[in-house]
């Protein structure tokens, strides 16, 4: 039987249910922890540091993290910390009830539940293609699945709800957060256990995470898989710090078509997770990244010159399709080629990377603003991924990632360990 043909073990429609779940509560989350933080100050500087916190412990910990990661069982792991997350969420909640919230307070426990998603999310990453056996057409329709349910849960459902459940009471938006993750923690208890990986000598935390990074720069392939985000989220963010005031000033959009704007892109991003498997397939991995990318320049380039909403709103559409595209074939491949030991290291030091060109890009776009015209911020972030483009072409070629999987198979044998199921017996778990 073809890998195309063979279907998902039972075991990830459950991640995909917890993650589905914990997607809307982060989306519930995301939208009223701003409008939390409003009702305590009119400080823009108080709001970005609330906003801010919760990026800091990718900046802080990612790699340092992601070794931890592959020190530790990554079931056990996902559990545990949205189980803290939920635990975590009851602070806020309560001085809620007892009007004693404040910014200090928000800001901590946006940083405490960045630092948990953290774990999660490269936890979950490194938990995948074991339970996939890393079969690269498994992961693809793995990742577009998990893709396209975050996107609707966070870009279409959680924020309204969160600003509706915030009319109902200060503490309902994270209550109803800290329920989601419970359900998720519960659920990922029942995921088959994984064998781990082989330890590797006893070497000191830092230099575990020293060799994971520099694995990812030694290597081509993946080197360009880390590049793409990287440079990517200098453009978007770019696009972002901008786009509101390109919307009001340029294009006429009020607040109510701006929220509409947004959407479009959401929805072109669920288009293009739906389709990036069949894009691989049709094209080769590396060409289809570098389609994807090159869409994405494109479509800046285009929004830029948009001469009205319209226009707009279906740039930010195809530009969505093809960063939701890029976000399931990138991390897909990722997971096939990298040997399952130093898979937290790698996806935290790619994950790193990435969050920390976002302050770059944000600063990037005010200052052209400033200094030249609305509309440059935007050709420059067009003119940027289409540079990134070409760049990484090569590096992330059909042939190199053909050599790559092959690599990446002869290493890891013809077979692989079948999951457990986890046990009934009550043992006790230790991370």
């Amino acid at each position: 039987m073809t890998s195309d043909v063979k279907k998902l073990p039972a075991g990830f429609g459950r991640l995909w249910t917890a993650q589905t779940i914990s997607s809307l509560g982060d989306g519930v989350t995301h939208a009223a922890l701003p409008l939390l933080a409003l009702t305590l100050t009119r400080d823009p500087m108080a709001l970005a540091v609330v906003t801010a916190a919760g990026t800091l412990p990718w900046l802080l910990f990612g790699v340092l993290g992601g070794a931890l990661v592959d020190r530790w069982d990554r079931r056990r792991t996902m559990w545990v910390a949205d189980t803290a997350r939920a635990v975590l969420l009851g602070i806020p909640v309560a001085a809620a009830a007892l009007d004693v919230l404040s910014i200090p307070l928000l800001a901590a426990v946006a940083f405490l539940l960045g630092l948990g998603g953290l774990f999660f999310d490269t936890a979950a990453t490194a938990y995948l293609p074991d339970l996939l056996r890393r079969d690269p057409a498994l992961l693809e329709r793995a990742n577009s699945r998990l893709r396209g349910a975050q996107t609707a849960m966070s870009g279409f459902v959680g924020p309204p709800a969160g600003s509706a459940l915030l009319a109902l009471g200060r503490a309902v938006p994270l209550l109803a957060d800290a329920v989601s993750f419970l359900l998720s923690a519960l659920l990922v208890r029942t995921l088959p256990a994984m064998p781990r990986p082989v330890p590797e000598a006893r070497e000191s935390l830092l230099r575990q995470a020293r060799a994971g990074a520099s694995y990812v720069f030694r290597d081509r392939v993946l080197l360009g898989l880390a590049l793409r985000p990287a440079v990517g989220n200098i453009a978007f963010s770019a696009v972002a710090t901008v786009l509101a005031l390109f919307a009001h000033d340029r294009l006429g959009i009020d607040t109510y078509g701006f929220g509409l704007l947004l959407t479009a892109e959401a929805a072109g991003g669920l288009l293009g997770a739906g389709i990036a498997s069949r894009l691989g397939r049709r094209l080769g991995t590396g060409t289809a990244l570098t389609c994807t990318a090159a869409v994405e320049g494109l479509a800046i380039l285009a929004l830029a010159a948009a001469p009205n909403p319209y226009a707009a709103g279906l740039a930010l559409a195809v530009c969505g399709a093809g960063m939701g595209a890029t976000m399931v074939l990138g991390p897909s491949l990722r997971q096939a080629i990298v040997p399952a030991h130093l898979m937290g290291r790698v996806a935290s030091t790619s994950r790193m990377l990435a969050m920390c060109a976002a302050p770059l890009g944000a600063f990037l776009g005010g200052w052209l603003a400033t200094t030249h015209d609305i509309r440059t911020p935007l050709y420059a972030a067009g003119g940027l991924l289409l540079a990134m483009t070409a760049v990484t072409a090569s590096m992330t070629s059909n042939r190199r990632v053909e050599a790559a999987l092959r690599t990446a198979v002869a290493a890891d044998g013809p077979d692989r360990q079948a999951p457990e199921e986890p046990a009934r017996a009550s043992t006790p778990e230790v991370l």
